[in-house]
């Protein structure tokens, strides 16, 4: 059996009001680009990126612009906190 580890979650962090027009489409964005940024970080190589290129899909994708999620995932990958 293989020994996962899970991230413990709770309600309020699910359930929040966020910026935009739609908290769904900035929140999850936002938070996602702060944990890539952290991540790398993590790492220890921030300094050696160059670019990024950030790919949303579905709901995202198709109404992202309008909603703001483009925004808020530039606001996370500068480390901007929601």
């Amino acid at each position: 059996m293989v020994n996962q580890a899970r991230e413990s979650i709770s309600v309020f962090d699910i359930f929040k009001i966020g910026v935009g027009p739609s908290s769904s489409h900035t929140l999850g964005p936002w938070k996602a680009a702060l944990q890539c940024i952290a991540n790398i970080q993590k790492k220890d190589s921030l300094a050696a990126v160059e670019k990024m290129q950030v790919l949303l899909y579905g709901s995202l994708a198709k109404t992202g612009h309008g909603h703001g999620s483009d925004i808020a995932v530039m606001m996370g990958l500068c480390g901007e906190d929601p």
